[in-house]
């Protein structure tokens, strides 16, 4: 159905944040921390462990006050000491010590940031990703100071730069997603790419309400739990989605739109919003007008590098770019290792690994990418698709995929 009312969803704006935290990450990329504020190691997880604070020579731990000496050895590099004596590659001191490398690390506390994720059902992590991540983001997707460039289409995004991979292994939103769903064993339930937004013509097709992959409510049937899971109680999460702004989120430039909280409904979005199903069907917006978009709906705003989580039942659609600018974001399904992908990753991180881009990234970026884009049977043999049992199994009235 039309809505009269344009444009009028509520606005929760995120700032660019003043401070930083720091990530101190060893030579294979592991994260440097202390349990207990007096000896140091190295982890394989950002939690509030491995958070630091620049001092005038060195860094503290925010949360014991460890303090920590650095020495720079150039190329952002330094040796750290603990006590007078050098830290090695494993946070152990060491005669020789080992080359750390302090980066940009989040705003808040990792715990801070969970304790709102499980309240609300959604956090996001305010400027993130590092400027030159996001950079190399803009880049690729032509958009941005790029926006004159002309897009590569000859190869998948994820192969022609390290930055789709290393914003995918951002180490505090993983550790995030793995303790709100409950298990350290999480995949992306399809390849990452772009969702690039151009401005609106007021006519276009456009997206309609609905609860994501793997619930897809809204959009396989009915809204009431008629996609791929049905309504389940109790508080197992099935997925998460993790939307990275490239470009910065505003409503005039086609921020998603959600309702917040309407996770914990455990239902899909109302009829009269406008599904999935309705606004799927081609010419039905420009006949019928948009989506659901008064005040009873929200828009997260926040700059670029920023990462949103939420909970995969949470209501939403895609915005309405009113502006002449590109929105550019990357839109990742996070499930755990129990649940199915959506889509085969296999091809594309086959193609990854035999690029450029792959060694480009150190060993524990590799490890978690692997872990992320594999999926296996028994925790062993490697998932693919077979393109001739699909065919021969395919339903008549069925389009073929490009998966």
């Amino acid at each position: 159905m039309a809505h009269e009312e344009r444009f009028a969803e509520t606005v929760t704006r995120f700032d660019p944040p003043v401070h930083h935290h720091l990530l101190i990450r060893a030579p294979n990329g592991e994260f440097l921390g202390t349990e207990d504020g007096r000896e140091l190691a190295v982890f394989d997880h950002a939690d509030d462990k491995t958070v630091w604070d620049a001092t005038a020579g060195g860094y503290r731990h925010v949360v014991t006050g460890l303090t920590i000496d650095a020495d720079p050895k150039g190329d952002g590099a330094c040796r750290v000491r603990l006590g007078g004596g050098l830290v090695g590659a494993d946070g152990s001191l060491s005669e020789a010590g080992a080359p750390f490398a302090p980066g940009h690390g989040p705003e808040k506390l990792p715990s801070e940031s969970l304790r709102e994720f499980r309240a609300n059902g959604w956090v996001c992590l305010t400027s993130i990703l590092a400027p030159e991540t996001i950079d190399e983001l803009h880049r690729v997707s032509c958009t941005g100071p790029y926006a004159d460039h002309e897009f590569d289409r000859s190869r998948q995004p994820l192969s022609q730069t390290p930055a789709l991979a290393r914003q995918a292994v951002e180490p505090v939103s993983l550790w995030l997603l793995r303790e709100y769903m409950g298990t350290n064993n999480i995949r992306l339930g399809h390849t990452p790419s772009f969702a690039i937004l151009g401005r609106d013509d007021g006519a276009r097709d456009v997206q309609g309400w609905h609860s994501d992959f793997p619930y897809l409510w809204g959009i396989g049937g009915r809204a009431n739990g008629g996609g791929r899971i049905p309504v389940v109680p109790g508080d197992i999460v099935l997925g998460v989605q993790r939307n990275v702004c490239v470009s910065e989120f505003t409503k005039e430039g086609g921020a998603t739109a959600f309702k917040l909280g309407s996770h914990a409904l455990n239902s899909g979005p109302p009829e009269d919003w406008g599904t999935g199903n309705t606004y799927a069907r081609r010419g039905y917006r420009k006949t019928h007008g948009l989506p659901y978009n008064g005040p009873d709906a929200d828009i997260v705003e926040a700059p670029p590098g920023s990462i949103i989580l939420y909970d995969s039942r949470t209501w939403h659609r895609a915005g309405v770019n009113r502006t002449e600018v590109r929105r550019a974001a990357i839109l990742q399904a996070m499930i755990p290792g129990y649940v199915m992908p959506f889509f085969d990753t296999s091809g594309a991180y086959k193609a990854f690994r035999a690029s450029p881009a792959h060694d480009q990234l150190d060993e524990q970026e590799r490890r978690e990418f692997q872990e992320l884009m594999v999926h296996k049977i028994g925790g062993q043999a490697a998932i693919t698709t077979d393109r001739e049992l699909t065919e021969l199994t395919r339903d008549s009235n069925q389009p073929a995929s490009a998966y």
